[in-house]
């Protein structure tokens, strides 16, 4: 074996040869071929794994456009929600910033002053 076999980069249409050439081929023949190739088996199996992975990734189907719509349609609603709950958030935090000022007002009126009008900051 030379070192440019052995370091060979192996594109996606010879990895795919390889693989065809091997696949029905008897124990001797394998040997054989990954021999005069520079391969090992375990990157032969490898090399299998990654197409049938590939191939299992590619039959699945994509989502229909109907599919696709209705995905869209309910994205826009929960943006829709999360307003309206930004929106009550908002408005809950202004009245606790409310209640707590009525409360530090209240709590500086002097009992003794009988008028809201009288309390001084």
């Amino acid at each position: 074996m030379n070192k440019k076999t052995k370091s060979k980069k192996w594109s996606a249409k010879e990895k795919l040869k390889a693989i065809g050439d091997t696949l029905s081929a008897s124990e001797v023949e394998l040997g054989s071929y990954l021999r005069k190739e520079g391969l090992h088996s375990q990157q032969l199996k490898e090399w299998q794994e990654q197409a049938l992975s590939s191939l299992e990734a590619s039959s699945k189907p994509s989502p229909s456009h109907e599919e696709h719509e209705r995905l869209l349609k309910e994205n826009k609603q929960l943006e829709k929600e999360i307003l309206r709950k930004d929106k009550a958030l908002a408005e809950a935090s202004a009245l606790l910033i409310l209640q707590k000022k009525v409360n530090l007002i209240w709590d500086n009126l002097d009992p003794k002053q009988a008028h809201w009008n009288e309390v001084r900051f």
